[in-house]
């Protein structure tokens, strides 16, 4: 029986805590939508118009991954009610609308569990070496890139 290297063993389990991760983030952004009284596809579209600026109706679609017609027009009927974003009539072109998020709704609704949260990593962090911060922030960019490469690569295959 061959031995599997201590390399192999820990490449075997970054793949486990990765998908852990991976799972345990899907489930934590759910968590937090439910408490601000969203599903987790409406906190991410409004967490979208706040890092990435307001957008019509059709950039925020592509930003998310959904149609541009009845589902993003669901998502933006849901927030619009929950006091989350607002629409408004772009002043260079009045047929364009613009969905802005309140960012001060945000802030008191899920502000305070992204904190906390905030917080504990922070505690954690200070636990760590430099360059075990920087091993950490190379893994975590390397991680975003692929999937965002991997949505593309979804999305062209429909």
């Amino acid at each position: 029986m061959e031995s599997v290297s201590t390399r192999e063993q820990s490449i075997a389990r970054m793949a486990d805590v990765m998908r852990d991760f991976m799972a345990n983030a899907v489930l934590f952004q759910d968590a937090v939508a439910r408490t601000g009284g969203l599903n987790g596809t409406d906190l991410q579209a409004v967490s979208l118009l706040m890092t990435q600026g307001p957008a019509t109706p059709g950039e925020l679609a592509e930003r998310t991954g959904l149609s541009a017609g009845g589902a993003i027009t669901a998502v933006i009927d849901r927030l619009e009610k929950a006091g989350y974003v607002s629409r408004r009539r772009d002043q260079a072109d009045r047929r364009r609308v613009i969905v802005t998020a309140d960012v001060d709704k945000v802030l008191e609704q899920v502000g305070p569990i992204y904190g906390r949260v905030g917080a504990r990593w922070a505690a954690y962090l200070d636990t760590l070496t430099d360059e075990q911060i920087e091993l950490a922030n190379e893994l975590f960019a390397r991680a975003s890139q692929i999937n965002r490469e991997e949505i593309e690569l979804l999305k062209e295959s429909r």
